[in-house]
């Protein structure tokens, strides 16, 4: 913990992700909020989980634990696609709630226009170097991840480039 104050702050001053977690499962705690608070805890639970995994425990950066908060929301995702096709509606619904806190934490997902535009312009940077066909996938997604990153789940992605190319 060298480098932050005690308020769980980081040495600028700005709040950290996982420290914002942890005040809104405080403040959710006084309120009584409880299915707020117990998707806070599951989260900063997954969060414990990926720092201590390893070899030496580390503490993530505000992008890894972004990254863990959309595992979690997409597990709640299908989580309630299994409940719906289970016949539990109110458990999917309770995933589906979770899911929407989760989502709060993560940035707007692109629309699927603004997919299909970076789409577009990475198949024609991979053809220009030379990619052509649908064996352009693996040009186009190295391309096109790290501009998407965190703001559209790799199926979604890996779905409009397919289409692009074969289209």
């Amino acid at each position: 913990m060298r480098g932050r104050s005690a308020c769980g702050t980081c040495h600028t001053g700005f709040m950290t992700l996982k420290a914002t977690l942890q005040e809104d499962l405080t403040a959710a705690i006084k309120a009584r909020d409880e299915l707020r608070s117990a998707t806070l805890r599951l989260t900063l639970a997954a969060i414990t989980k990926e720092e201590v995994a390893g070899k030496q425990a580390r503490e993530l950066s505000d992008d890894e634990v972004q990254k863990v908060i959309a595992k979690e929301a997409k597990k709640r995702r299908e989580a309630a696609d299994a409940f719906k096709q289970g016949g539990r509606a109110e458990q999917a619904e309770r995933e589906l709630a979770e899911g929407a806190v989760l989502d709060a934490y993560l940035p707007q997902q692109l629309t699927d226009e603004e997919l299909g535009e970076i789409v577009a312009q990475a198949v024609t940077e991979a053809k220009a170097a030379g990619a052509e066909g649908p064996r352009a996938m693996g040009a186009v997604m190295k391309i096109v991840n790290p501009k998407v990153a965190g703001r559209a789940e790799g199926g979604r992605v890996a779905a409009a480039v397919k289409k692009l190319l074969a289209g």
